[in-house]
């Protein structure tokens, strides 16, 4: 989890604590979406990614109108959510070129491809 923590802050310029808890909301997002299969096995070979999407969820991922839309679901409302965490919209497709390109690292293209293909409108930040 710190090599992918330490390549998000460096890509997004923010702090490892905004790193970690931006990595959590998305990697919750993907095991609430995609339960099984190839997004469990990427969460296996992550040490520390049930802590991490524990400690983002009870961050909250926002307030006041981030909150709100958080509360819709889907990627508005994860998009909500890291906004609230301080990832700016702008920053959030290095966000997930990071954290998919890790994931492309540790399972292989193919297995890239069922996470993507699981969660319908996820290719648009792979």
């Amino acid at each position: 989890m710190d090599e992918l923590v330490a390549r998000v802050s460096v890509a997004l310029g923010v702090d490892a604590e905004v790193a970690r808890t931006a990595i959590g909301l998305v990697l919750g997002f993907l095991q609430k979406e995609s339960p099984d299969g190839a997004v469990a096995e990427f969460l296996d070979t992550l040490p520390g990614a049930q802590e991490a999407i524990a400690s983002a969820e009870s961050a909250g991922g926002g307030s006041g109108l981030s909150g709100l839309m958080g509360g819709m679901g889907g990627l508005m409302g994860l998009g909500a959510k890291l906004n609230g965490a301080g990832i700016e919209m702008s920053q959030i497709p290095a966000l997930g070129h990071e954290i998919f390109g890790y994931a492309e690292a540790k399972l292989g293209p193919e297995k890239l491809r069922e996470i993507v293909d699981s969660i319908p409108g996820l290719a648009q930040f792979v």
